[in-house]
């Protein structure tokens, strides 16, 4: 049960950094990546949305993913390291 845990914690973490990193390069509808892109937005704005609106204002940048990113970390690391 803990490794699958650790599984899902990994692959989450993954599927925020490629939405991060997509979210550099503008990509409408009618390019091959806009489902890929759309199905990651769907998927983690949930997850995103609270923490964007208890985060202050940036000045334009987006952290919330990075806050998620180091959650998962904080809640991965001590659970692998007891596999």
């Amino acid at each position: 049960m803990g490794q699958l845990l650790v599984t899902v914690l990994q692959f989450a973490s993954y599927v925020f950094i490629a939405r991060a990193l997509l979210s550099w390069f503008p990509i409408r509808p009618g390019n091959p990546l806009f489902a890929i892109v759309d199905i990651l937005h769907r998927g983690t704005e949930p997850i995103l949305e609270p923490i964007r609106r208890a985060l202050p204002p940036m000045g334009g940048f987006d952290l919330s993913i990075f806050v998620v990113i180091i959650i998962i970390r904080a809640v991965l690391i001590p659970l692998a390291a007891r596999i």
